[in-house]
């Protein structure tokens, strides 16, 4: 058996195989995946949504998600307004958090990803516009990405993780998972 496990998470689901924190079933990682001795390699949280890794290794566990390692990660990010070049030029630079400064994020502007329909769908506000980025960070604080593009004003609206170091999505429909080669 691989050692490691690509999971794409759909919206709402808990990170954990158990739910102990709501009176009402919430869907977790058992409901998807039933392998033992897996354990997930890092968090996403219950409303974003894409790849997470889960292995019974310990040592690949923490090179995964031990922030020494440094181990890039790149976001499908749909924000809140336009985004302008000075607001790209405050991510690549990094951003004032209010746990300190974030490391330096590759980012760029995209047209709208080629990806499954979110469930539920985003709230869509006629007035105000949104756009896609494309975010790498090294680096993986408490909701980071979404802390980082609400400091630079344009708040997230759906949030995909695509890929960890040298693995991704790719061909992964959510809910759906495989062995890592």
């Amino acid at each position: 058996m691989s050692k490691l496990i690509l999971f794409n998470k759909p919206f709402g689901v808990l990170p954990q195989f158990t739910d102990r924190g709501s009176e009402t079933k919430r869907a977790t990682l058992s409901d998807y995946i039933d392998l033992p001795g897996v354990y997930p390699a890092g968090r996403l949280d219950r409303d974003s949504e894409g790849l997470m890794m889960l292995t019974g290794d310990g040592k690949l566990q923490a090179r995964i998600s031990d922030p020494k390692y440094k181990m890039p990660k790149t976001y499908l990010v749909q924000v809140e307004g336009e985004v302008s070049d000075e607001s790209l030029a405050m991510l690549q630079r990094g951003v004032e958090l209010k746990d300190g400064l974030t490391r330096p994020a590759e980012v760029e502007r995209l047209e709208e990803p080629d990806l499954w329909p979110r469930d539920p769908p985003i709230r869509v506000r006629k007035s105000i516009p949104d756009c896609w980025l494309k975010l790498t960070i090294s680096e993986g604080r408490n909701r980071q990405v979404r802390r980082m593009t609400a400091a630079v004003g344009h708040p997230t609206l759906r949030l995909v993780r695509w890929s960890v170091g040298e693995w991704s999505l790719d061909g992964l429909q959510p809910g759906e998972w495989r062995h890592a080669e």
